[in-house]
């Protein structure tokens, strides 16, 4: 028998009649899924990569950074011995006795240098004419006739920085009346790649062409025509391209002048840290144009504390050129300042360009006068007793005759042949300490010339005391026979 199912009527009361129903507010429903732009899945990648490229070249400056001043600060205690493969106290280093394998502490030291003969070659007057010398007959000029282009290269080569060397002539008359009467020489044929000296025969009477050879070996001391040494102004190194900046342990201690682009020329003085130059300090402080610091010194005579900057207006000890010798002048007397004069041989030839180039070595007989204008550069003290500038400065300043530099009112007899005065005698402007092996220089025919390298002087820029230079002109011989003998 069939029955019928009677469902219950479907209800309309809710589940759970207690709970209020919701009501949806506004900003809390969920937003509608949308498609995502590829381009900006793409830009935020590519944030990504670049926010981790940055923070791995920061890693890295940061580490570098740290590996340079810890280097600086090991190498101003210790000195490494890389056959022994260990450390020794930097004092150790240069003092005599062999504490490395080989005695390889003892090899990297500033040396010093004597010339017993003369140089054969060099220029003479503002013309660069050239002469020639032999024990014999002396120093001749060298006549026009047969003179070729490789003589020319050859004697350029002598002479040291070379660059598209070239060769002029000088008619006789127009020499000064001590050398228009000869003596002369001239070349033999077939001898351009012989030198100068040995490739001339003497020539009796005049040149037959009636000129003498002229030289223009480099470009050295060209720069453009533009105009704290104390009473000094501010500069760029553009304008001074030879000017560098001698450091050691991460200091500036001297500067400098290049005059090859693997040498500079310094002060002797600079180096006056052993205990052969040891002066009193008062003696130091009142003379030499040194950054000022007691003579107490961690050998200064290691060569791998030193460093030479160029290129730069402000003063740094961040790269630099690393030094391969020093050589000072034998005959340097500290007691007197005489032949205050160092050379420095750079690992490698600075790149020539804007910022770096060197001056001109002047040459024999420049026969500048009382009063000529002089430039003097450094980032020495701004004032006695101050502190360093941060930035190049320059100052033109009056060779002062050495008559008037060795009177009794202003030097006396302190004043040697090997030394030359510029400044003002009411005083004013004048180099100061950390100027110190600086270039003196005085342009010629578009050229400036290293005159003098800054040496001495009784406080800066007093009345009465002018700043006293080693004479370059004087030093030729010795600088051209150090060039010749460190190749």
């Amino acid at each position: 028998m069939w029955t019928t199912a009677h469902l219950p009527e479907e209800s309309t009361r809710p589940l759970n009649p207690n709970r209020q129903p919701v009501v949806p507010k506004p900003g809390r429903h969920r937003r509608p899924m949308t498609a995502v732009n590829p381009q900006t899945v793409k830009t935020s990648k590519r944030k990504k990569v670049w926010l981790t490229i940055l923070a791995v070249v920061v890693c890295v400056a940061i580490l570098v950074t740290a590996g340079y001043f810890t280097k600086v600060l090991i190498d101003s205690k210790y000195f490494f011995c890389k056959r022994s493969f260990k450390f020794i106290p930097i004092d150790q280093a240069c003092d005599g006795k062999s504490d490395c394998a080989g005695g390889e502490d003892e090899v990297p030291c500033v040396s010093t240098f004597t010339v017993n003969s003369t140089f054969p070659v060099r220029l003479l007057t503002a013309n660069s004419v050239l002469q020639v010398y032999s024990p014999g007959t002396g120093w001749r000029s060298v006549c026009s006739d047969g003179w070729t282009a490789e003589h020319t290269q050859t004697a350029c080569k002598q002479l040291g920085y070379t660059k598209e060397p070239s060769s002029s002539t000088v008619p006789v008359t127009s020499l000064p009346v001590q050398f228009r009467v000869g003596p002369f020489t001239a070349v033999r044929s077939g001898t351009g790649n012989t030198q100068v000296h040995q490739a001339t025969n003497t020539r009796n009477g005049v040149c037959q062409t009636g000129s003498v050879v002229a030289l223009s070996c480099s470009d050295c001391g060209r720069v453009d025509s533009r105009e704290r040494i104390v009473g000094g102004t501010d500069t760029v190194i553009e304008h001074w391209p030879w000017q560098v900046s001698l450091v050691q342990g991460g200091q500036h201690t001297c500067g400098g002048a290049l005059v090859a682009p693997q040498w500079v020329v310094t002060a002797a003085h600079c180096f006056a840290g052993s205990v052969k130059y040891k002066i009193s300090s008062a003696f130091a402080y009142s003379l030499h144009r040194l950054t000022w610091r007691p003579f107490v010194c961690r050998s200064k005579n290691e060569l791998s504390r030193w460093k030479v900057v160029s290129g730069n207006t402000y003063l740094g000890s961040l790269g630099g050129s690393s030094v391969e010798r020093i050589i000072i002048n034998g005959q340097y007397d500290e007691a007197r300042n005489d032949y205050d004069i160092a050379m420095m041989r750079l690992y490698s030839p600075i790149t020539v360009g804007e910022f770096r180039r060197p001056v001109c070595l002047p040459p024999k007989a420049f026969d500048l006068s009382d009063g000529a204008m002089m430039s003097v550069t450094g980032w020495g003290y701004l004032e006695e007793d101050g502190k360093v500038s941060s930035r190049l400065q320059q100052a033109s300043i009056p060779l002062i005759d050495r008559t008037k530099c060795s009177s009794p009112y202003v030097y006396g007899s302190a004043i040697t042949e090997r030394m030359l005065c510029a400044g003002y005698l009411e005083g004013g402007v004048d180099a100061c300490q950390g100027d110190s092996g600086g270039p003196l220089v005085h342009t010629s025919s578009s050229q400036y010339y290293l005159v003098g390298v800054v040496s001495w002087g009784v406080g800066c820029a007093r009345r009465g005391k002018p700043g006293v230079y080693c004479d370059v002109e004087e030093m030729m011989n010795w600088i051209n026979t150090v060039i010749e003998k460190n190749p």
